[in-house]
């Protein structure tokens, strides 16, 4: 059998080398019986992975039994503006495997959603359901096929275990794919707490990631600020012009790279 090391994994993790402050190292928690539901196989293409080694070895991978090589998995903290209050909230159910160097040589963040808990979990469980990793994977491609900046996703592997939400439902995890999962209230979660050397690490890893014209500004995060505010505009145009609802649009599910993120609620 074909290992996954074989697969073309090219981390590089420099969401890592920010202050500790901004995440916690958290291994995805295993699950009873993995299995490949899809494979989205043109993104593992531009991503440089090898989609015959990730159908015969990938489900461990995607489900979170395995760590591929080279990742450093992480839960990112963060905050948000939820229906009126202000929160510090985090990676309750997602983990941060690291950051795929593709072979043009860009960075693409790869999530699993709904690998277990973590320190930010709460009182969730932090599982997904089938049915709604399903539903994002599909929406979610539908989207970019519409030429609308958006997260991806690359596959969706089965538990083998029920998750419990009105009625047991059979589990599953999502692996998304991200110009990064830099939030809005990534930086309101540095102000927050006051870390300031955090939140100027934060600001020149998101102008290494999006803004790179931008770091010679003489105000480099009013110019960053600004570049993310047109960013968003022109994604809810996008949206309204296809009538597409976020649903839960807080500063938490607001990307700073101007993706689509956080397909709950949508329609």
């Amino acid at each position: 059998m074909r290992q996954i090391a074989e697969a073309g994994w090219r981390f590089d993790n420099s969401y890592t080398r920010l202050p500790a402050t901004l995440f916690e190292r958290s291994l995805p928690v295993p699950v009873r019986s993995p299995a490949l539901v899809v494979l989205n196989e043109p993104l593992a293409a531009e991503l440089g992975l090898d989609a015959d080694v990730l159908r015969e070895a990938g489900a461990a991978v995607f489900a979170g039994n395995e760590v591929p090589p080279g990742a450093e998995p992480i839960a990112q903290a963060y905050a948000g503006h939820q229906f009126g209050h202000f929160t510090n909230l985090g990676d309750g159910r997602a983990i941060l495997l690291g950051e795929q160097v593709a072979p043009v040589g860009s960075r693409h963040d790869v999530q699993l959603k709904g690998a277990g808990r973590t320190r930010y979990s709460r009182g969730g469980d932090g599982r997904a359901a089938l049915g709604p990793m399903l539903r994002e994977l599909i929406v979610s491609e539908g989207m970019h096929a519409l030429g609308i900046p958006t997260t991806r996703s690359l596959a969706v592997a089965a538990t083998g275990e029920a998750v419990l939400r009105n009625a047991p439902l059979p589990g599953a995890v999502l692996t998304r794919v991200a110009a990064s999962h830099i939030r809005v209230g990534t930086f309101q979660y540095a102000a927050a707490i006051e870390d300031h050397a955090a939140l100027a690490a934060l600001l020149d890893h998101a102008i290494a990631r999006h803004d790179a014209p931008r770091g010679g500004a003489a105000d480099r995060a009013a110019a960053v600020l600004d570049a993310g505010v047109e960013r968003q505009a022109a994604l809810v145009a996008r949206w309204m012009l296809v009538g597409f609802v976020h649903g839960v649009m807080n500063t938490d599910n607001m990307a700073v790279a101007g993706e689509t993120i956080d397909y709950g609620p949508c329609a």
